[in-house]
């Protein structure tokens, strides 16, 4: 909400790649104690199913929307193509990033399964890293990332997750992201027998497209609820095993949606 107040007053008008015009600041820091709950919006509702689908599809390195739609969510739907493919988006990058070994032979790198290896048997490692930035496959993309890197860090069996996001759509795409990287961060604690401390969240371009102005300024004018809770129902074997039902989040309340259109 401090953000969004701030893009809205403080932020400078900008053109932009949809044509939409937008009000954008640059270089912005949020962070987030988890142990205070699950950072959510409340002051309007998040719908939790994308959320929670989108990231179960990134972690299962698919990047074809009909798996997304045959669970009921269409979020990606406008940049797909006409098969439902948008190229070698997250889910490719994080589970299949293509490079060659020493003798030229062609390999995949998944990096989430190294990410959780190495939080185990290097917790104090600074390289807990996953990039979805890679520059030979933003030509074949849909949509080139926005939130393009994120780093874990152990500390006393505490975790914590540090993301760079270069683009942020403060008003639709932000809470979503957060909510999202949220998750992640549990997830990884869970898998890693570690207890979830910090969610920092790094901002380049932080703008509010000008359609999205009147609904920013309605949103700034509710009061925010306390933060749901999450806790997971069962002992997941893997990072990559986890369903929808696995997510317990209690007490989200919050206020009535606020719908914007989407710039693309």
């Amino acid at each position: 909400m401090t953000l969004l107040k701030f893009v809205l007053e403080q932020g400078s008008e900008r053109e932009d790649r949809t044509g939409t015009g937008t009000l954008a600041t640059f270089g912005n820091r949020l962070e987030f104690d988890l142990s205070k709950g699950l950072p959510i919006v409340t002051t309007k509702k998040i719908h939790l199913h994308s959320v929670i689908h989108e990231l179960l599809w990134f972690l299962s390195g698919d990047s074809n929307v009909k798996t997304l739609q045959q669970k009921g969510v269409t979020i990606w739907d406008e940049w797909a193509d006409s098969n439902g493919d948008l190229g070698p988006v997250y889910g490719k990058q994080w589970r299949k990033w293509e490079t060659t070994n020493n003798r030229d032979e062609k390999i995949e790198i998944d990096q989430i399964k190294n990410l959780i290896e190495t939080l185990r048997t290097d917790p104090y490692s600074r390289r807990h890293i996953v990039s979805t930035w890679n520059v030979g496959d933003l030509n074949k993309m849909a949509l080139a990332p926005c939130h393009i890197l994120f780093q874990f860090y152990a500390q006393n069996n505490y975790l914590s997750c540090q993301i760079y996001q270069r683009s942020a759509d403060i008003f639709l795409g932000l809470p979503f992201n957060i909510a999202s990287y949220a998750l992640l961060t549990h997830m990884v604690a869970h898998q890693t027998k570690m207890t979830p401390s910090k969610l920092i969240w790094v901002g380049g371009d932080c703008h509010l497209y000008k359609n999205h102005i009147e609904q920013a300024r309605l949103q700034l004018n509710r009061k925010p609820y306390k933060l749901p809770t999450l806790s997971f129902r069962r002992n997941v074997k893997d990072i990559f095993s986890y369903v929808f039902n696995d997510f317990d989040i209690t007490n989200y309340k919050h206020h009535e949606l606020i719908r914007a259109p989407i710039a693309i």
